[in-house]
């Protein structure tokens, strides 16, 4: 692909680094932006910058938040006894969307998955055992992906957590084998959510 910029090209390759996005979509999104106020642009920029450089992580459950305890952890109106394991970001907001879980959540920040190189340490798993070791927690639910890495990460938690006697649920198999939470219908994910059943028994089935 030609440019007759160099501006333009570093932008382009620039904006096709992010997933999904090739040079031909990239550069559709970059002449967007050049036909657009140079403000809108600018706020757009702006706005990457701030989140980038000011975000940070829930140092309770690690979902992102604006402040160091996000919004679900500091609500008193939540049940923290009963907590929702779930992958990343996108799968607390698919459940929340349902309006049918009040607890609160984990957020691993990815599953077990060898080939790809991320095992147990690389995630969010020892703090998540050592509030179960708190002796507060009465449940936790297993909401992960229904695909292999996730059932190897309910799995290898599962194991780390059984000798200390807190109920272990998975979200009922609404959610067809194979799929990625996030892209569940809020219906049957709701439903997932409140028709859950024991871990061991969604296991060995």
């Amino acid at each position: 692909m030609e440019f007759s910029s160099k501006l333009l090209e570093k932008a382009v390759n620039e904006m096709a680094q992010l997933p999904g996005i090739g040079k031909r979509t990239a550069l559709r999104l970059v002449l967007h932006l050049l036909k657009q106020p140079s403000e809108q642009t600018h706020y757009l920029s702006q706005a990457l910058t701030s989140m980038r450089d000011e975000i940070k992580f829930c140092t309770n459950c690690h979902n992102i938040s604006d402040v160091d305890v996000c919004e679900i952890c500091s609500n008193s109106a939540r049940n923290h006894k009963i907590i929702c394991v779930v992958e990343d970001i996108r799968d607390v907001m698919a459940i929340e969307n349902t309006n049918q879980f009040k607890g609160v959540y984990h957020v691993l920040g990815g599953k077990i998955s060898p080939i790809d190189g991320v095992g147990p340490s690389q995630l969010n798993i020892t703090t998540l055992v050592d509030k179960v070791k708190s002796g507060v927690i009465e449940e936790i639910i297993f909401a992960l992906s229904s695909t292999m890495e996730g059932d190897t990460t309910n799995f290898y938690i599962f194991k780390q957590i059984k000798e200390f006697g807190v109920k272990t649920s998975t979200i009922a198999r609404g959610i067809a084998v194979g799929d990625e939470l996030e892209y569940a219908d809020e219906v049957t994910l709701g439903r997932s959510i409140l028709q859950r059943v024991p871990f061991e028994n969604s296991f060995y089935k």
